[in-house]
């Protein structure tokens, strides 16, 4: 299921944006510093990469050595705890302030870094909880685009939940009868959240 899904939207990626002077188009994959998020924004990097993108994971320096993916560059930046990452940090306010002061100047570092080699970023994909990427993206002129990774959470919610009620129709009849109606749309729910992974990037570009 989830390989279909960020094919989907890796293909609404590409889509999003036209490629200027045939050259390469290159996302910067930007993911909150936790394994939760890491791995569906890195699995996401990797569909981009398939359908021939250039993709970059941005991660933190505390987790970018946890990464290793041939497909995908893996570039990092700060969030102002390169020793220790959130463990340094006083709290997660403070956590989350240092990370958009320091994380959106060192995101335009590189950038400009990839712009000076000859590769220049045309889209940043960003995970939902660092939402001032869309600022870093608006005043250096590039694509921007969202990755809700709640989303993958709630749709296994549903899944178990479904599975759960359907457990009960073998034990006690009588009550999944009653309440057939509901599992019928509780699955119903399930698809249309299934539907809502591969729509979860909406490109946003300053004119």
């Amino acid at each position: 299921m989830l390989a279909v899904d960020l094919e989907a939207a890796a293909a609404a990626t590409k889509n999003s944006f036209k490629v200027m002077d045939n050259q390469k188009s290159h996302v910067i994959v930007l993911t909150y510093p936790a394994q939760g998020h890491i791995n569906p924004l890195l699995q996401f990097a990797k569909r981009l990469a398939s359908k021939g993108l250039k993709a970059t994971l941005a991660t933190t320096y505390y987790t970018v050595n946890s990464i290793d993916s041939p497909m995908v560059g893996v570039e990092p930046i700060s969030d102002g705890f390169d020793e220790g990452g959130f463990k340094q940090a006083s709290s997660l306010d403070a956590y989350l302030d240092s990370f958009k002061t320091v994380g959106s100047r060192t995101l335009t570092e590189l950038i400009f870094k990839f712009k000076d080699s000859g590769s220049p970023v045309s889209c940043i994909v960003y995970d939902s909880m660092l939402p001032w990427a869309l600022d870093v993206a608006r005043d250096l002129g590039v694509y921007a685009a969202f990755h809700r990774i709640e989303v993958y959470l709630k749709a296994i919610g549903m899944y178990q939940s479904v599975n759960k009620l359907m457990c009960l129709q073998n034990v006690f009849d009588a009550p999944y009868t009653k309440h057939k109606q509901k599992i019928e749309d509780l699955q119903k729910a399930s698809v249309k959240l299934k539907r809502a992974e591969a729509e979860s990037i909406y490109p946003t570009r300053s004119s």
